[in-house]
């Protein structure tokens, strides 16, 4: 008997765990990549729901989370936010004590003022810590202007605001390539050297391979993400795990191209030149990258140049930059202060330096005065250039232009973690469930977002995030844009299969980020690749948001699909930053490195065998299309440039608007550039130069390289002959 009671009450406490868990955006089920439904065990929702500040111990404290739950927006008198479409009334509760009148209206970014209409509602009083409260519905008005505008209500005396949010239905700057296609490079900059780099791939190297694709009629070039890594080496190699993503890398600054740099007197240019030449060397290497050599001398000769007098003009820019990046700029300028005094593992960290506006920091800022303003200076010269590389773009005849890549989220420990605290969770990381490629899983050691806290705040960082980003940006790409939907948590000290899925507000994230990309002219990508929602690619859709599709991933149950069936609205490519080169896929070289990495969990034979036969069932409908020779002919015997350029004019026949051609198949490499699921230790991921078969591939090259002009010059073609008629192509 004694045993059934227990048994019973274990079973109500699971049943309200997950009640509770369902009621704060927590997953309790889901679909692996396989398709089978699996249940989360109670451990992990407890851990996921403590990380969101959610009691959930026994069964009578999670009682009490759960009325408080309910009771939450009956305390408020407006929502912490409230997100909305354009030329769509939005519906706004407003909680009031029973029978008080209440007022609603908007200011707008404008100035002007807008009245809110009332709308019936049938709701029932609550009673709410004694006091019986009644819920009021009213409706914003429909033509509102696109904007960050702000949401009153007076109760009778009793007044509130928050931030209203209106955000484009669909994003206009989709609509405005509706009917015309553009092909690019997708690159890794940091890859990408010149004769002049100084052993990493800059800003000035972007602006140069702009405009050698944009003179072979490529529309855009899309690069790796920017984002800052730490203020001094050593440095993280990954650019998806960034100490900000607000905020760039100053590594790819080009140091000649600053114009202090010419007034410099003769010892400080001979110092300059120096550490530029010692840097240079590696450049001739196909061995792996060295960050921290490059970032070190760059720094040496950055301080140097820092100290040259800036001119009037010079000094009102870098005046109004800082003005206008406000207190996220000295915030970050005085981390890196703190960071180049302090090791990561300092005790200050969770003590005096714990935030920005601790004592300790408010006093530092004024010690640190002079690191801080070179800080902020180094993110202006950054702009500057990130400026200069998107009009040299444009001047090459790009339509779109540079593309930047957004990282799913930040270090631990880094810039953002700590200024940003307050709207990141703790205690838990996020990653991936295990999949085909990943059969343990993956967790990427980032803090995600809090969803309730980044709502408190008016999704206030989100916005300033994706304004920095899309500054000087023909578009965006943004990495795992499924994580806006929902995020795979980890709780600490648990197993990247030991995670669930956290669900966000995604109609404010997306319509925020069309919103802040129709301002900036800019066009979306999502990478929306892997496990998801049925649902989730037709909102993206609606929205104007273009997805991402990889040749050897588009199959359904009978395998791959023809091209007509690919998605319009959509970059396509052969190739992704997750896979080898495609000549290295040819070859099996995604299975070798697993398996070589342990990363396998069946027989390697089996691997290679599945490989090849999907590898030969995309071949065929190649070969189908007339692409390449037919099966038993005598030319079967594969020419690996031939089937690269027959993949990339196989894309060519989908009705996708972006075609991305990798700058690495171009030029015939084999390395894999990233292995999910790897560490440095167990992998060089990031730090692969770009290389052929015949040693590394400079940028000075390229405009006559055989392979980049040949593969070209056959998307060109294949667009050119593939366009509808009465529609070109935007390949001149």
């Amino acid at each position: 008997m004694a045993d059934a009671t227990e048994q019973g009450n274990t079973d109500i406490g699971s049943g309200l765990l997950r009640e509770l868990a369902a009621a704060h955006g927590v997953g309790t089920m889901f679909r692996g990549w396989d398709g089978a439904e699996r249940s989360v065990p109670d451990g992990t929702l407890r851990g996921v729901l403590t990380a969101l500040g959610v009691p959930a111990g026994g069964p009578d404290e999670m009682q009490r989370s759960l009325h408080e739950t309910r009771l939450g927006p009956w305390r408020r008198l407006l929502p912490p936010v409230v997100v909305g479409r354009q030329g769509q009334e939005t519906l706004v509760n407003v909680h009031v004590p029973h029978g008080r009148q209440v007022r609603v209206w908007i200011e707008a970014e404008d100035g002007s003022r807008h009245e809110a209409a009332q709308r019936d509602n049938w709701d029932q009083p609550v009673d709410v810590d004694g006091v019986l409260t009644g819920r009021a519905t009213f409706a914003t008005p429909a033509d509102l202007p696109l904007g960050w505008h702000t949401l009153f209500a007076d109760a009778e005396g009793a007044p509130a605001r928050c931030p209203l949010v209106v955000t484009p239905r669909r994003l206009g700057t989709t609509e405005a390539l509706a009917g015309r296609r553009n092909w690019g490079l997708t690159a890794q900059l940091y890859s990408v050297r010149s004769a002049r780099s100084w052993g990493i791939g800059d800003l000035a190297d972007l602006a140069d391979l702009a405009t050698v694709s944009g003179q072979e009629g490529a529309g855009f070039v899309l690069v790796n993400p920017l984002h800052a890594a730490e203020p001094r080496p050593p440095v993280e190699d990954s650019p998806y795990l960034p100490t900000t993503r607000r905020f760039v890398n100053p590594l790819y600054l080009r140091v000649e191209e600053i114009p202090e740099f010419g007034y410099l007197d003769p010892a400080g240019r001979a110092e300059v030149q120096q550490l530029a030449e010692q840097q240079r060397s590696a450049n001739s290497s196909a061995g792996l990258l060295d960050r921290n050599s490059s970032y070190a001398a760059k720094l040496a000769a950055l301080e140097l140049v820092f100290a040259v007098p800036r001119g009037p003009d010079r000094t009102r820019s870098f005046t109004d930059f800082c003005a206008e990046q406000g207190q996220g700029l000295d915030d970050f300028a005085l981390w890196c202060a703190l960071a180049e005094e302090l090791p990561p593992g300092a005790p200050e960290w969770t003590t005096a330096a714990s935030a920005p506006d601790t004592a300790y920091c408010t006093e530092q800022r004024a010690l640190l005065a002079d690191r801080i303003d070179f800080h902020r200076w180094l993110q202006w010269c950054c702009d500057r250039q990130l400026e200069a590389a998107q009009g040299s773009a444009r001047e090459s005849g790009m339509e779109i232009g540079v593309i930047h890549d957004l990282a799913v989220g930040v270090k631990r420990g880094g810039a953002d973690a700590w200024s940003l605290a307050g709207v990141l969770a703790r205690d838990v990381t996020v990653g991936a469930p295990p999949d085909v490629f990943n059969q343990q899983g993956q967790d990427w050691t980032q803090p995600p977002w809090h969803p309730g806290r980044l709502a408190e705040s008016g999704y206030a960082a989100y916005r300033d995030m994706l304004r920095t980003v899309l500054r000087h940006a023909g578009g965006i790409r943004v990495d795992h844009i499924l994580g806006l939907f929902r995020l795979w948590w980890i709780p600490a000290g648990a197993g990247p299969e030991q995670g669930t899925y956290v669900y966000y507000d995604h109609e404010a994230l997306i319509g925020i980020l069309a919103l802040e990309a129709q301002r900036a002219g800019a066009i979306v990508i999502g990478e929306d690749l892997g496990v998801f929602e049925p649902w989730v690619r037709d909102y993206l859709a609606e929205r104007g948001i273009f997805g991402t599709s990889i040749l050897w991933f588009e199959h359904d149950a009978d395998g791959p699909i023809p091209p007509e069936r690919y998605r319009q609205q959509c970059l396509t490519s052969v190739n992704t930053h997750d896979l080898p080169p495609t000549a290295g896929y040819l070859a099996g070289e995604h299975v070798t490195l697993r398996e070589s990495l342990g990363l396998l969990q069946r027989p390697v034979d089996e691997e290679h065998a599945e490989a090849a036969a999907e590898q030969e069932a995309v071949l065929a409908v190649v070969r189908d299309r007339g692409l390449l020779p037919a099966a038993g002919s005598p030319d079967t015997a594969r020419d690996v440039p031939a089937t690269v350029e027959a993949l990339y004019a196989f894309t060519a026949l989908t009705p996708s608007s972006l075609l991305g051609v990798a700058l690495v198949d171009a030029v015939g490499e084999t390395r894999t550039q990233n292995q999910p699921g790897t560490g440095n230790l167990q992998y060089p991921n990031w730090c692969i130069p770009l290389a052929g078969h015949t040693g590394p591939v400079l940028l000075d090259e390229l405009p006559n390289h055989p392979g980049f002009c040949s593969l070209a010059r056959t998307v060109r073609t294949a667009l050119h002959a593939g366009a509808p008629a009465g529609k070109t192509p935007s390949i001149e």
